[in-house]
Protein backbone atom coordinates (compact mmCIF):
# COMPACT_ATOMS: atom_id res chain seq x y z
CA UNK A 1 0.00 0.00 0.00
CA UNK A 2 1.31 3.12 -0.99
CA UNK A 3 1.46 5.65 2.05
CA UNK A 4 3.13 9.07 2.73
CA UNK A 5 6.23 7.88 3.73
CA UNK A 6 6.52 6.12 0.39
CA UNK A 7 5.60 9.28 -1.67
CA UNK A 8 7.85 10.93 0.32
CA UNK A 9 10.48 8.34 -0.52
CA UNK A 10 9.49 8.34 -4.30
CA UNK A 11 10.32 12.43 -4.67
CA UNK A 12 13.15 11.78 -2.94
CA UNK A 13 14.67 9.06 -5.08
CA UNK A 14 13.22 10.81 -8.59
CA UNK A 15 15.83 13.60 -7.79
CA UNK A 16 18.35 11.23 -6.75
CA UNK A 17 18.36 8.06 -9.55
CA UNK A 18 20.99 6.47 -7.13
CA UNK A 19 18.78 5.67 -4.66
CA UNK A 20 16.08 3.12 -4.55
CA UNK A 21 12.86 3.89 -5.92
CA UNK A 22 10.61 1.02 -5.73
CA UNK A 23 8.67 2.40 -2.60
CA UNK A 24 4.55 0.89 -2.33
CA UNK A 25 5.50 -1.08 -5.60
CA UNK A 26 3.87 -4.34 -5.73
CA UNK A 27 4.29 -6.07 -9.28
CA UNK A 28 5.47 -5.58 -12.30
CA UNK A 29 8.90 -3.86 -10.92
CA UNK A 30 12.59 -4.77 -10.61
CA UNK A 31 14.87 -2.51 -9.84
CA UNK A 32 19.03 -3.14 -9.42
CA UNK A 33 22.34 -2.09 -9.41
CA UNK A 34 25.76 -2.64 -10.70
CA UNK A 35 29.14 -2.36 -9.34
CA UNK A 36 32.12 -3.15 -11.23
CA UNK A 37 35.11 -4.03 -9.28
CA UNK A 38 39.09 -4.65 -11.01
CA UNK A 39 41.98 -5.07 -8.84
CA UNK A 40 45.12 -2.99 -9.70
CA UNK A 41 46.71 -6.07 -11.78
CA UNK A 42 43.72 -6.52 -13.72
CA UNK A 43 43.65 -10.36 -12.97
CA UNK A 44 40.14 -9.66 -11.21
CA UNK A 45 36.86 -8.71 -12.62
CA UNK A 46 33.71 -8.94 -11.19
CA UNK A 47 30.26 -7.16 -11.53
CA UNK A 48 27.81 -7.74 -8.87
CA UNK A 49 24.09 -6.91 -9.02
CA UNK A 50 21.99 -6.51 -5.99
CA UNK A 51 18.04 -6.39 -6.63
CA UNK A 52 15.14 -7.11 -6.15
CA UNK A 53 12.14 -8.56 -7.93
CA UNK A 54 8.26 -8.06 -7.47
CA UNK A 55 7.08 -10.09 -10.82
CA UNK A 56 3.60 -9.35 -12.48
CA UNK A 57 2.95 -13.27 -11.50
CA UNK A 58 2.77 -12.49 -7.31
CA UNK A 59 6.55 -13.98 -7.15
CA UNK A 60 8.68 -11.67 -5.29
CA UNK A 61 12.18 -12.05 -4.26
CA UNK A 62 15.50 -10.19 -3.78
CA UNK A 63 18.99 -11.17 -4.84
CA UNK A 64 22.84 -10.71 -5.73
CA UNK A 65 24.36 -11.86 -8.97
CA UNK A 66 27.77 -12.04 -9.23
CA UNK A 67 29.42 -12.31 -12.95
CA UNK A 68 33.14 -13.05 -13.03
CA UNK A 69 34.35 -11.28 -16.02
CA UNK A 70 37.40 -13.53 -16.20
CA UNK A 71 36.15 -17.16 -15.84
CA UNK A 72 33.31 -16.09 -17.38
CA UNK A 73 31.11 -17.21 -14.95
CA UNK A 74 27.96 -16.11 -13.48
CA UNK A 75 26.25 -17.16 -9.79
CA UNK A 76 22.73 -15.94 -8.76
CA UNK A 77 21.55 -15.59 -5.02
CA UNK A 78 18.00 -15.45 -3.98
CA UNK A 79 16.72 -13.76 -0.56
CA UNK A 80 13.49 -12.88 0.62
CA UNK A 81 12.14 -9.36 0.05
CA UNK A 82 12.57 -9.23 4.02
CA UNK A 83 16.06 -9.21 3.39
CA UNK A 84 16.16 -6.27 1.41
CA UNK A 85 16.62 -3.11 3.51
CA UNK A 86 16.76 0.27 1.21
CA UNK A 87 17.40 3.94 2.98
CA UNK A 88 14.67 6.02 2.42
CA UNK A 89 17.51 9.29 2.86
CA UNK A 90 20.43 8.05 0.50
CA UNK A 91 21.86 5.58 -1.73
CA UNK A 92 22.43 2.42 0.51
CA UNK A 93 21.05 -0.91 0.70
CA UNK A 94 21.40 -3.77 3.02
CA UNK A 95 20.85 -7.37 1.78
CA UNK A 96 21.62 -10.30 3.55
CA UNK A 97 24.63 -9.30 5.20
CA UNK A 98 26.04 -7.64 2.53
CA UNK A 99 25.99 -4.02 2.24
CA UNK A 100 25.83 -1.59 -0.57
CA UNK A 101 26.09 2.38 -1.20
CA UNK A 102 27.91 4.82 -3.11
CA UNK A 103 31.03 4.60 -0.68
CA UNK A 104 31.66 1.67 0.32
CA UNK A 105 30.62 -2.03 -0.23
CA UNK A 106 30.19 -5.00 2.23
CA UNK A 107 30.25 -8.40 0.49
CA UNK A 108 29.79 -11.71 2.62
CA UNK A 109 29.17 -14.11 -0.67
CA UNK A 110 30.25 -18.11 -1.11
CA UNK A 111 32.64 -16.30 -3.65
CA UNK A 112 33.30 -12.91 -2.76
CA UNK A 113 33.83 -11.94 1.09
CA UNK A 114 35.59 -8.68 2.88
CA UNK A 115 35.20 -4.74 2.59
CA UNK A 116 35.76 -2.34 0.06
CA UNK A 117 35.87 1.57 0.27
CA UNK A 118 35.00 3.98 -2.91
CA UNK A 119 36.97 6.83 -3.34
CA UNK A 120 37.04 9.40 -5.77
CA UNK A 121 33.62 9.05 -7.12
CA UNK A 122 33.24 10.79 -10.44
CA UNK A 123 29.24 11.06 -10.82
CA UNK A 124 26.77 11.68 -13.55
CA UNK A 125 26.49 15.58 -13.10
CA UNK A 126 22.63 17.33 -12.32
CA UNK A 127 21.42 20.18 -14.19
CA UNK A 128 17.93 21.93 -13.87
CA UNK A 129 15.44 19.73 -15.84
CA UNK A 130 17.70 16.28 -15.96
CA UNK A 131 18.40 14.82 -12.45
CA UNK A 132 20.43 12.01 -14.32
CA UNK A 133 21.81 10.33 -17.38
CA UNK A 134 18.03 10.22 -18.49
CA UNK A 135 17.49 14.10 -19.00
CA UNK A 136 13.92 14.87 -19.03
CA UNK A 137 12.76 11.21 -19.46
CA UNK A 138 13.57 11.25 -15.57
CA UNK A 139 10.12 12.52 -15.02
CA UNK A 140 7.92 10.21 -17.79
CA UNK A 141 5.79 8.09 -15.08
CA UNK A 142 5.46 5.46 -18.36
CA UNK A 143 8.55 4.06 -19.47
CA UNK A 144 9.42 0.75 -19.44
CA UNK A 145 12.54 0.98 -17.99
CA UNK A 146 14.99 3.65 -16.56
CA UNK A 147 18.77 4.16 -16.21
CA UNK A 148 21.13 5.88 -13.98
CA UNK A 149 25.09 5.79 -13.25
CA UNK A 150 25.81 6.45 -9.67
CA UNK A 151 29.76 6.70 -10.68
CA UNK A 152 31.62 6.81 -14.03
CA UNK A 153 34.87 6.23 -12.46
CA UNK A 154 36.06 5.87 -9.16
CA UNK A 155 39.42 4.01 -7.12
CA UNK A 156 38.88 1.12 -4.67
CA UNK A 157 40.52 0.67 -1.08
CA UNK A 158 40.37 -2.35 0.59
CA UNK A 159 40.73 -6.29 -0.03
CA UNK A 160 38.28 -9.59 -0.83
CA UNK A 161 38.81 -13.17 -0.12
CA UNK A 162 38.16 -14.72 -3.94
CA UNK A 163 36.82 -18.21 -3.46
CA UNK A 164 39.25 -17.71 -0.20
CA UNK A 165 41.91 -16.67 -2.08
CA UNK A 166 42.83 -12.59 -0.61
CA UNK A 167 42.92 -10.50 -3.06
CA UNK A 168 43.94 -6.18 -2.36
CA UNK A 169 41.62 -4.54 -4.71
CA UNK A 170 42.91 -1.37 -3.05
CA UNK A 171 43.98 0.91 -6.12
CA UNK A 172 41.86 -0.86 -8.11
CA UNK A 173 39.34 0.86 -10.50
CA UNK A 174 35.56 0.93 -10.20
CA UNK A 175 32.30 1.63 -11.81
CA UNK A 176 28.55 2.02 -10.71
CA UNK A 177 25.06 2.40 -12.55
CA UNK A 178 21.81 0.83 -12.17
CA UNK A 179 18.20 0.19 -13.78
CA UNK A 180 14.48 0.26 -12.69
CA UNK A 181 11.19 -0.33 -14.15
CA UNK A 182 9.43 -3.42 -15.62
CA UNK A 183 11.75 -5.69 -18.04
CA UNK A 184 14.39 -4.46 -20.03
CA UNK A 185 14.25 -3.79 -23.50
CA UNK A 186 13.28 -5.53 -26.66
CA UNK A 187 17.23 -5.30 -27.97
CA UNK A 188 19.78 -2.88 -26.83
CA UNK A 189 23.60 -2.33 -26.94
CA UNK A 190 26.00 -1.37 -23.97
CA UNK A 191 29.78 -0.58 -23.43
CA UNK A 192 31.04 0.06 -20.66
CA UNK A 193 34.95 0.66 -19.79
CA UNK A 194 37.29 3.04 -17.65
CA UNK A 195 40.83 1.19 -18.18
CA UNK A 196 42.77 3.61 -20.54
CA UNK A 197 46.31 4.21 -20.58
CA UNK A 198 45.98 7.98 -20.25
CA UNK A 199 47.41 10.75 -18.62
CA UNK A 200 43.90 11.89 -17.05
CA UNK A 201 40.72 9.80 -16.16
CA UNK A 202 38.78 8.17 -19.00
CA UNK A 203 35.67 6.53 -19.02
CA UNK A 204 33.03 5.45 -21.38
CA UNK A 205 29.72 4.46 -21.43
CA UNK A 206 27.65 3.95 -24.31
CA UNK A 207 23.88 2.81 -24.99
CA UNK A 208 21.43 2.05 -27.63
CA UNK A 209 18.08 0.84 -27.05
CA UNK A 210 14.66 0.47 -28.54
CA UNK A 211 12.48 2.61 -26.24
CA UNK A 212 8.75 1.82 -26.05
CA UNK A 213 6.71 5.03 -26.29
CA UNK A 214 2.97 5.56 -26.49
CA UNK A 215 2.15 2.58 -28.23
CA UNK A 216 5.06 2.65 -30.27
CA UNK A 217 8.83 3.20 -30.29
CA UNK A 218 11.51 4.71 -30.79
CA UNK A 219 15.64 4.09 -30.91
CA UNK A 220 16.97 6.36 -28.13
CA UNK A 221 20.66 6.60 -27.33
CA UNK A 222 22.96 7.35 -23.94
CA UNK A 223 26.09 8.33 -23.93
CA UNK A 224 28.86 9.00 -21.17
CA UNK A 225 32.06 10.03 -22.33
CA UNK A 226 34.54 11.03 -19.25
CA UNK A 227 37.95 13.00 -20.26
CA UNK A 228 39.73 14.08 -17.64
CA UNK A 229 37.49 16.38 -15.45
CA UNK A 230 34.62 16.99 -18.25
CA UNK A 231 31.89 14.61 -18.91
CA UNK A 232 30.80 14.53 -22.43
CA UNK A 233 27.04 13.74 -23.37
CA UNK A 234 25.61 12.50 -26.88
CA UNK A 235 22.16 11.42 -25.85
CA UNK A 236 18.00 11.30 -27.87
CA UNK A 237 17.07 14.15 -25.58
CA UNK A 238 20.50 16.88 -25.95
CA UNK A 239 19.35 16.09 -29.77
CA UNK A 240 22.72 13.82 -30.86
CA UNK A 241 22.91 11.44 -33.87
CA UNK A 242 23.76 8.10 -33.99
CA UNK A 243 25.25 5.35 -36.54
CA UNK A 244 25.38 1.70 -35.12
CA UNK A 245 26.37 -1.96 -37.08
CA UNK A 246 28.12 -5.11 -36.38
CA UNK A 247 29.95 -7.28 -38.46
CA UNK A 248 30.66 -10.52 -37.00
CA UNK A 249 32.04 -10.00 -33.22
CA UNK A 250 33.04 -6.24 -34.13
CA UNK A 251 30.09 -3.84 -32.62
CA UNK A 252 31.06 -0.02 -34.24
CA UNK A 253 29.25 3.16 -33.18
CA UNK A 254 29.22 6.91 -33.49
CA UNK A 255 27.59 9.60 -32.16
CA UNK A 256 28.12 13.49 -32.76
CA UNK A 257 26.51 16.72 -32.25
CA UNK A 258 27.27 20.55 -32.88
CA UNK A 259 30.66 20.27 -31.37
CA UNK A 260 32.23 16.93 -30.98
CA UNK A 261 31.88 13.29 -32.45
CA UNK A 262 33.12 10.31 -30.86
CA UNK A 263 33.65 6.84 -33.05
CA UNK A 264 33.42 3.40 -30.98
CA UNK A 265 34.80 0.07 -32.00
CA UNK A 266 34.39 -2.67 -29.46
CA UNK A 267 35.67 -6.53 -29.96
CA UNK A 268 33.04 -8.79 -28.00
CA UNK A 269 35.16 -12.02 -26.42
CA UNK A 270 33.85 -14.38 -23.70
CA UNK A 271 30.93 -13.75 -21.53
CA UNK A 272 28.80 -15.00 -19.06
CA UNK A 273 25.24 -15.29 -18.88
CA UNK A 274 23.23 -13.07 -16.17
CA UNK A 275 19.15 -13.09 -15.36
CA UNK A 276 17.52 -10.19 -16.68
CA UNK A 277 13.69 -8.55 -15.85
CA UNK A 278 10.49 -9.51 -17.74
CA UNK A 279 7.40 -7.88 -15.56
CA UNK A 280 9.37 -7.44 -13.09
CA UNK A 281 10.31 -11.21 -12.82
CA UNK A 282 13.82 -12.23 -13.31
CA UNK A 283 13.71 -14.82 -16.05
CA UNK A 284 15.05 -13.15 -18.99
CA UNK A 285 19.05 -14.08 -20.05
CA UNK A 286 21.50 -11.63 -21.63
CA UNK A 287 25.00 -12.51 -22.05
CA UNK A 288 27.67 -10.03 -21.24
CA UNK A 289 31.40 -9.64 -21.86
CA UNK A 290 33.99 -8.23 -19.43
CA UNK A 291 36.89 -9.02 -21.55
CA UNK A 292 36.10 -6.81 -24.83
CA UNK A 293 38.42 -4.00 -26.23
CA UNK A 294 37.15 -0.24 -27.07
CA UNK A 295 38.92 1.47 -29.35
CA UNK A 296 37.51 5.15 -29.38
CA UNK A 297 38.29 8.12 -30.80
CA UNK A 298 37.07 11.29 -29.98
CA UNK A 299 36.94 14.52 -31.99
CA UNK A 300 36.23 18.37 -31.50
CA UNK A 301 35.25 19.15 -34.87
CA UNK A 302 37.68 17.46 -36.96
CA UNK A 303 41.11 17.59 -34.53
CA UNK A 304 41.09 14.87 -32.86
CA UNK A 305 41.01 15.05 -28.96
CA UNK A 306 42.08 11.62 -28.24
CA UNK A 307 41.97 8.33 -29.58
CA UNK A 308 42.28 5.09 -26.90
CA UNK A 309 41.73 1.25 -26.23
CA UNK A 310 39.65 0.73 -23.22
CA UNK A 311 40.28 -2.60 -21.40
CA UNK A 312 38.02 -4.80 -18.93
CA UNK A 313 35.48 -3.63 -20.84
CA UNK A 314 31.66 -4.35 -20.47
CA UNK A 315 30.02 -5.45 -23.37
CA UNK A 316 26.14 -6.47 -24.12
CA UNK A 317 24.66 -7.07 -27.39
CA UNK A 318 20.83 -8.16 -26.79
CA UNK A 319 17.77 -9.00 -28.18
CA UNK A 320 16.74 -8.53 -31.96
CA UNK A 321 19.03 -5.88 -32.57
CA UNK A 322 19.10 -5.32 -36.46
CA UNK A 323 16.53 -2.77 -35.26
CA UNK A 324 19.13 -0.81 -33.99
CA UNK A 325 21.51 -0.69 -36.71
CA UNK A 326 22.13 2.84 -39.02
CA UNK A 327 24.95 3.36 -41.59
CA UNK A 328 23.33 6.92 -41.51
CA UNK A 329 23.23 9.39 -39.20
CA UNK A 330 19.96 9.32 -37.17
CA UNK A 331 18.44 11.18 -34.32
Amino acid sequence: MLNLQHLIHRWRALWNPDMFHGWGKTHNFFEGWYFKIVDPTEQYVFAVIPGISRGIDGQHHAFIQVLDGKQCQASYHDFGVADFQASGQKFAIDLGGNHFSATDLRLRLPELEGDLQINQLTPWPKMLGAPGIMGWYSFVPFMQCYHGVVSVNHELQGSLKVHGKAVDFSGGKGYIEKDWGRSFPSSWIWIQTNHFDADRPVSLMASIANIPWIGSHFIGCIVGFLYGDKLYRFATYTGAKRKASIKGKTVQLAFTDRKYRLEIIAHQAGGGELISPLSGNMTGKVNESMQATVEVKFYRGEHLVFAGTGRNAGLEVAGTVDELLTNKWRT
